[in-house]
This record gives structure tokens, C-alpha cells and sequence, in this order.
């Protein structure tokens, strides 16, 4: 190539910036923002790792995503802990015992660190709880697995400070069908999954509808007489065929019932090759454990479950994402279903760290801050994404609840 003349190289430089994605650096504009805005994250899964590899998350916690110095760095005020249990954990009947074991490790975090941490149960108290710093923490709970077949369990955990539950995760369980499944068990919701509904309503547990499928989505849209939540969902128009992404009909019904769809940071569900490899994954990694048993059950070893994990890693490299597949997405769904009807979900500890370029941790939401501005969003309308949205509605599901 020709070398061009130093004008004419400035001006190509000059075009290459301009049409280059928002820079994850964040302004002082933004901090600004951040600092004052109250910032909701209803997806986080520091419990379970928690509970795996334990870490005090009042200090900073390099291997973790989460931890008190690092929030209040980026802002974040409300932060939802996921007590998320496994569709094989619903199987085997360990699920409720892994619940409350995640729930107990919250309860510890903030008995240990009163003035940093406080448990949320309700919308009301945010401004009283966060007084001198702290970040208040609300339970959702990733997968209705841990209630069996009881519905009294809705009142036990709600008790334990429950605020959301997400019907199902990765398997068809005994309350909905799920996303990542080819083969359904319910075509949407099972009976006892409407009774499950119903009494979520009552007690004034938000409905959450990531995870299930379109069915399951419809369905409970339409049982619910409160609004319903999408604590941690996409948009499926950037990632076709991926049914855990919401499709823009899908979006819609939620805003209709009055709800908010909370966009995801990870990759697996902002980027179309990630989202691809996530489907794929959760196919084939339940066939795998479907194969295993069949082997077991006829008296042969288990197949090796670390090796076929080992061979996917290797077929599947990590994906890289810039920051601006992420606000894609909250572009796309401010245009399909309205600026009241947007959030956050980010799944920070969730995603193994495959998360893009400038939204790695707790500590950068500025950075998502500065790629809303620099793409004209009011900060009027960045509060509401933040977290006004999500505090509105679930004041609302309070509101119907009809228990004192």
C-alpha cells in the first residue's frame, strides 16, 4: 500500500475514531452520574462462588467480580445475590440444601460487615439501608428448583428474603419448561407451576421469566396479576435461534404487562457467536448427562464428565465483545419497548468472565454510564435504566401482594 500523505493520514486516523465503537472509558460525566444515581444489578451470582471458593467480599476480592470496595467504586447500590441451583442439583434432590447454604453466606457476609452490607426485602427501604455506604443486597433465586413440590416452600423463602424467583434454568423442571431444552415436558407452564404463579403473586415474589421458554414466557405473562420481570435477558433479535434471548414479541408482552426485561453484560448472551456456542453447550451438555445415566443405569461406568468439558473448551475458544454489543442491546430494546421498560442484569460471577471489553466488574458500570451518553441518552433516562425501572415495578408487585 501507497504510504498517504500526512493530511491525508490524519483525516483517515480521524475517520477510524469516529466510526470506532464508544471508548469503555468512562468520563467524569459519567462517574458523576454513578456516584449519584441509584444503580440496581439484579443478577449476581457471588453466593454460589461463595459457597465454592470462599472469599470475604467486604474486602476486595481480585478473583471475584463482585466485592464491597469495587461497588461502591462503580456505584452500585442494590445488587440482587442469585441463589442459583442446578437443573442436576433439582434432580438429585440437593437443591434445597444448596439454597439455603447460599442464603446462610449472604446472611454472613452482612453480619460480618453491618456498616457495608444490609439485606433488601423490600423497595422501601432502600433509602433508610444504604445510608453510610452500604450496598444492599436482595435475594433472587436462579431456578424454582429448590421448592420441590410444596408450595409452602414459596412462604419459607420468602421469609428468607426471597424477592424474585426465575422459574426454571437450564432443564425442564417441575414448574416450567426451560429455554435450553430441545425436547419440552409442559409446552409452557405445569399445573403446579400455575399454582406457583399465583402464590408468588400473593406473597409478592417477582416472577421472573428468564430461562423458560417462549411458552413458559407467555404463559405466565398472561396468569400473573402483577407485571413480570426478566432479571437477566437479551435481546434475541442480535442472537437468533438462542431462545434464552428474548424475541422482540416476547419483549413486548413483558412491557404490556407493565414489566422490565434487564439486559445481560456476559457474552454468551449479547454476542451472536458466544450465544450460539452458549446454546450448543447446554444441548449438548444434557445429552451428555442423559447418555451418562442411561450407562449407569445399565451397569456401566459414568461417562467422564471433566474430559467432555475439557474437549468442549478446546472446540469453543473464548469469545471476545466490546462494550458496544452490550449497548446494542439496551439501544434496541429502549427502541422496541420503551425507556420505562429497560434494566440491568449484568450475571457478574456468573459467566465463567466472559464479559466485554470495559464491563469486567462491579466497579465499571461509569463505563456503561459513558457508552449511554456518548450515544445521547439523557441521564434522565439513564437513571431509569439503572435502576428506577426495576425499583417501580417491584414496588408495584409489592403493592398487589396480599399478605401483611
Amino acid at each position: 500500500m501507497t504510504p498517504a500523505p500526512p493530511l491525508a493520514a490524519l483525516a483517515f486516523a480521524l475517520s477510524l475514531v469516529l466510526a470506532a465503537p464508544v471508548s469503555a472509558q468512562a468520563t467524569d460525566a459519567a462517574r458523576a452520574l454513578a456516584a449519584d444515581a441509584l444503580i440496581v444489578d439484579t443478577h449476581i451470582d457471588a453466593p454460589g462462588v461463595l459457597v465454592s471458593s470462599w472469599a470475604d467480599l467486604g474486602e476486595a476480592a481480585p478473583d471475584r467480580e463482585f466485592d464491597y470496595p469495587r461497588a461502591r467504586e462503580g456505584g452500585l447500590d442494590v445488587a440482587f445475590m442469585s441463589i442459583y441451583t442446578s437443573a442436576r442439583q433439582d434432580e438429585s434432590g440437593a437443591a434445597w440444601q444448596a439454597a439455603n447454604i447460599q442464603i446462610d453466606a449472604i446472611e454472613a457476609l452482612v453480619a460480618r460487615h453491618p456498616d457495608r452490607f444490609a439485606i433488601l426485602t423490600s423497595p422501601g427501604d432502600v433509602e433508610r439501608l444504604r445510608a453510610g455506604g452500604r450496598v444492599l443486597l436482595p435475594l433472587g433465586m436462579e431456578n424454582g428448583g429448590p421448592i420441590g413440590e410444596d408450595l409452602a416452600q414459596l412462604k419459607f423463602f420468602h421469609e428468607r428474603g426471597v424477592r424474585y424467583i426465575t422459574l426454571a434454568h437450564s432443564g425442564n423442571n417441575r414448574i416450567a419448561d426451560s429455554s435450553y431444552t430441545v425436547e419440552k415436558r409442559w409446552n409452557g407452564l405445569s399445573p403446579f407451576g400455575r399454582e406457583v404463579i399465583a402464590e408468588m403473586n400473593r406473597l409478592g415474589i417477582m416472577v421472573d421469566v428468564s430461562h423458560v421458554s417462549d411458552d413458559a414466557l407467555r404463559q405466565a405473562v398472561e396468569l400473573s396479576r402483577v407485571p413480570v420481570i426478566a432479571s437477566h435477558s437479551a435481546l434475541r433479535h442480535f442472537t437468533p435461534d438462542f431462545e434464552r434471548n428474548l424475541s422482540d414479541e416476547l419483549a413486548k408482552l413483558i412491557a404490556a404487562k407493565g414489566g422490565v426485561v434487564q439486559i445481560p453484560f456476559g457474552t454468551a448472551f449479547v454476542n451472536p457467536q458466544a450465544a450460539a456456542n452458549t446454546r450448543d453447550w447446554f444441548r449438548e451438555s444434557l445429552a451428555f448427562d442423559r447418555r451418562s445415566a442411561e450407562r449407569v443405569a445399565a451397569g456401566d461406568p459414568a461417562l467422564d464428565r471433566k474430559a467432555f468439558e475439557a474437549q468442549w473448551a478446546l472446540d469453543h475458544p473464548k469469545v471476545e465483545a466490546p462494550i458496544s454489543d452490550v449497548l446494542d442491546q439496551i439501544d434496541y430494546a429502549v427502541k422496541l419497548i420503551g425507556i420505562e421498560h429497560v434494566g440491568i442484569g449484568s450475571d457478574f460471577d456468573g459467566v465463567d468472565g466472559e464479559l466485554p471489553e470495559g464491563l469486567r466488574t462491579v466497579a465499571d458500570f461509569p463505563n456503561f454510564i459513558a457508552g449511554l451518553q456518548a450515544r445521547g441518552h439523557s441521564d434522565e433516562d439513564i437513571r431509569k435504566i439503572l435502576g428506577g425501572n426495576l425499583m417501580r415495578v417491584w414496588a408495584k408487585i409489592e403493592a398487589g401482594a396480599e399478605v401483611p
